[in-house]
């Protein structure tokens, strides 16, 4: 319960508290958290209420903050319960709620490096029969280890920004020789991201039980693919051009905390995984997104029976002795489940191009000029408290 007034369909409850970064007007960006449809400005109220480290909420990216680490993060979590839930904190807090309708939203944090895993059994199925229909569906690798390329960080992006169409080369199957254009296949990857605070030791893995101690919370991904590019140059280093032009992000970051309550257990793994990616922190979490092409609802995928969880991706990431870094943002992949109204991008939607959507008595398969996709997601709590995790929005524009 809260002294604040929510809506009843609000993703943002008094349990939720997601952190964000916004400017209001032609004020500095700065720190803020989402209750209903409406934003507490930190800064002031911390400074109010002479909370160490106020000075982090006036910042604009939420760095300095994540790389506080678990007690920090755990700290201010309970201080942002108490501010919702007691009456006594109503004159400090109230006069410092601003409406999200007023104003923009940020990049919440400073991308240091970008990991995007391939970590859905149904989506790496789908596209192995799409992209090597004469061969298994799945590599030998697959059960074995989380699967993941290096993307680039410098082009993640907040929710909103429009996605600029890419160039690149592309072969025709029956063609002869490459060609050079704007890509014809633009698609979408409906994803989970995970949001590193706490730095790792270069030369020392992170294991799977110490997943929480570096991982402050989740993002919205959507880790938009040029299929045209991407089919041409893969073989034999894998993702480059199809994937580094955009990745939008969500701008509230939702703390594990407040998604905890949505856990549930991994499915189960096989073949055994190896010791490094074995442990006690195996979940993963029951959220169901939607995808949106022009208003339309076309895809709900569930992340719930994702293959390996985000404590295996990271255990794997570092396994090397790869270091991690406040601000690195790693991704699960592409989010699909077994019917075809859970898959979690065109290709698969519309079977590489072969079955268009129908929306509206006109076909869609791949994205065009002036398409917008908006991804939501929702966490379903043992209780069936409804917990949000926001929208990531992009709109295609011509290159």
């Amino acid at each position: 319960m809260s002294w604040i007034d929510i809506p009843a369909d609000s993703p943002f409850g008094p349990d939720n508290l997601p952190l964000g970064v916004f400017r209001l007007g032609d004020e500095e960006p700065r720190v803020g958290a989402a209750i209903g449809d409406q934003i507490i400005d930190l800064a002031p109220v911390a400074s109010a209420q002479m909370l160490d480290g106020s000075q982090l909420f006036a910042q604009p990216s939420l760095n300095d903050f994540l790389a506080l680490g678990r007690p920090a993060w755990r700290a201010t979590r309970g201080w942002l319960l108490e501010l919702v839930r007691n009456t006594n904190d109503r004159d400090t807090v109230e006069p410092h709620l601003i409406p999200q309708s007023a104003v923009t939203m940020q990049l919440p944090f400073e991308v240091a490096d970008y990991v995007d895993f391939y970590a859905s059994e149904q989506h790496a199925t789908n596209l192995g029969r799409l992209f090597r229909p004469d061969s298994e569906p799945l590599l030998p690798n697959w059960k074995h280890l989380p699967v993941g390329y290096h993307g680039r960080a410098g082009t993640v992006v907040p929710s909103g920004t429009d996605i600029v169409r890419p160039s690149g080369q592309r072969k025709a199957p029956d063609a002869a020789a490459p060609t050079y254009g704007p890509s014809q296949r633009l698609d979408i990857e409906v994803e989970l991201g995970y949001v590193v605070g706490a730095p790792s030791q270069l030369g020392r893995p992170v294991s799977v039980d110490e997943f929480e101690e570096h991982v402050y919370g989740v993002v919205l991904v959507n880790d938009w693919s040029a299929r045209d590019l991407q089919a041409w140059e893969y073989v034999p280093l894998g993702p480059f051009l199809g994937k580094s032009f955009a990745t939008s992000i969500s701008p509230w970051v939702v703390s594990l905390e407040a998604l905890s309550p949505a856990a549930v257990p991994l499915p189960p793994q096989d073949p055994p995984v190896l010791p490094y990616l074995s442990g006690n922190n195996l979940n993963n979490y029951d959220i169901t997104f939607q995808v949106f092409l022009n208003g339309h609802l076309v895809s709900s995928p569930p992340y719930r029976d994702i293959y390996w969880s985000p404590a295996q991706m990271l255990a794997h990431l570092t396994v090397n002795g790869a270091s991690v870094r406040t601000g690195d943002l790693y991704a699960s992949g592409t989010i699909s489940g077994p019917d075809q109204t859970q898959r979690g991008s065109f290709i698969e939607l519309t079977w590489g191009g072969r079955d268009p959507l129908v929306i509206d008595g006109k076909e869609h398969t791949f994205l065009q000029d002036g398409d917008q996709v908006t991804i939501t997601a929702t966490a379903t709590t043992p209780t069936g408290t409804p917990l949000g995790l926001g929208e990531v929005t992009g709109t295609i524009i011509s290159g």
